[in-house]
């Protein structure tokens, strides 16, 4: 048997200094605190959304803050634009070792309702875009023979249903999804390039919180044994979990943020 060796360094296990972060969707409520978390771990986080003046609001924003950060114009649903942007790259980075894909879609819809415009834009904008992002990126990595993470936003509804609500689209594009990373995660794996999903409960957003009253939020929380929503820092750490060596033997997995939700089910 051939033993491989696997050099320690625990004391910097967390760091990403010298990484290169693709954080596709970087700008969201819950994209920003990951591109700032993963900046502030020392990596070179480059925010790409379909609207640049956000994304690059944003990186001035970070690097003022004395972060490495940039913004690039990306629609995710462009697969020519994803496999540019991804070249690009990896021409002035030398690199990119993380993909953190936040982009997605949902059009509310109950099931006698949906219709195929509706169904079609929700898979394109999260099933397909997650998959071409994939594999854009994944083509550098292997190319480059330095391994790599590849880390894809989902939901608790990506395995479970949304009682009393209109959710076929999403559940089915997230659900794909999560099976995809799985299948990714397989072929991905003999370069040394891990592939996982980070899957939240309702979290807690400024956005949200100006939309929820105390009756529904009590309501939400009711059925989270750690009695409270999630928040974009408890999001980020997962990320940056699974973008640091602590997870790099740990790959094709979901990694539940939802107090405990499906612990219940």
């Amino acid at each position: 048997m051939t033993m491989q060796r696997v050099d320690m360094q625990p004391q910097h296990a967390m760091s990403l200094l010298g990484k290169v972060a693709l954080v596709v969707g970087g700008y969201g409520a819950i994209g920003t605190t990951i591109s700032e978390t993963l900046a502030n771990a020392g990596a070179t986080s480059i925010v790409a959304g379909r609207s640049g003046d956000r994304a690059r609001a944003l990186a001035t924003e970070l690097s003022d803050k004395g972060f490495s950060v940039h913004g690039v114009e990306l629609d995710a649903c462009d697969v020519s634009a994803v496999r540019d942007l991804s070249a690009s790259l990896k021409q002035q980075y030398g690199s990119i070792d993380i993909l953190v894909n936040c982009v997605g879609s949902n059009k509310e819809q109950t099931l006698l309702e949906v219709t195929e415009e509706a169904f079609d834009e929700v898979y394109s904008r999260t099933l397909r875009a997650g998959m071409f992002l994939s594999q854009a990126v994944a083509a550098h990595q292997v190319a480059a023979g330095m391994g790599g993470s590849q880390i894809h936003l989902l939901s608790v509804r990506s395995s479970l249903g949304f009682r009393n609500r209109g959710y076929s689209a999403f559940c089915a594009a997230k659900g794909g999804l999560a099976v995809l990373l799985k299948q990714h995660a397989t072929e991905l794996a003999p370069y040394g390039i891990t592939v996982n999903g980070i899957a939240p409960g309702a979290v807690r957003t400024h956005k949200s919180d100006k939309a929820i009253d105390a009756t529904t939020f009590q309501r939400a929380t009711a059925d989270v044994p750690l009695g409270r929503l999630a928040t974009p820092a408890d999001v980020a750490g997962a990320v940056h979990f699974l973008a640091s060596a602590l997870s790099r033997f740990v790959t094709g997995q979901i990694l539940y943020v939802d107090g405990g939700v499906t612990a219940c089910r």
